[in-house]
């Protein structure tokens, strides 16, 4: 990936293979949706990654990538592998903060998601996918492959969100 990827053609993510086994499968469409959120911040100028631009939603890019940053400390470090580090960008007292203070700089924060991405993927890697941790919260079972399942459900569904962004910022679309 590179922060500064043309327009949209197709092909500039890595291609899925479709016959690979459940770990490549899982761990390749969440680096796609990961791709994804990089392909829409592409090119964008910094000062436009804090527009929000889709009223009355208060998203924006740079707080897609905030909140990415800290959804992936949470579940991969904290959460899976019992890291005890602090959380990014929000706190119990404003959990949204992630998306409301846009504070920093877009590149900064951009860098600090790679960052967390990479830690990620090491905890993946390291893993058994049938793996099980307690759920902080609750106490429940969940399994690494859960985790991996739930990222991508995550980035799907910000993905859109940032697809409609990009489209307001400068009418570019992708697929």
């Amino acid at each position: 990936m590179t922060d500064t990827v043309g327009p949209w053609p197709h092909g500039t993510r890595t291609q899925i293979d479709r016959t690979s086994g459940e770990r490549e499968m899982l761990t390749a469409f969440l680096d796609w949706h990961r791709e994804t959120l990089a392909l829409k911040c592409a090119d964008v100028p910094p000062e436009r990654l804090s527009e929000r631009t889709v009223p009355p939603s208060g998203l924006s890019l740079h707080g897609l990538l905030r909140h990415m940053a800290a959804v992936e400390r949470w579940w991969f470090r904290q959460q899976f592998a019992g890291e005890d580090v602090p959380t990014l960008y929000f706190t119990d007292d404003e959990p949204n903060r992630d998306f409301d203070a846009l504070d920093g700089d877009p590149a900064e924060v951009l860098a600090v998601w790679r960052e967390e991405c990479e830690r990620s993927r090491a905890i993946t890697a390291a893993a058994d996918l049938d793996a099980v941790v307690p759920h902080r919260p609750s106490g429940s079972p969940i399994s690494l492959r859960w985790v991996l399942l739930h990222m991508t459900t995550e980035y799907a569904r910000h993905n859109g969100h940032a697809d409609l962004l990009r489209e307001r910022i400068d009418g570019e679309v992708g697929d």
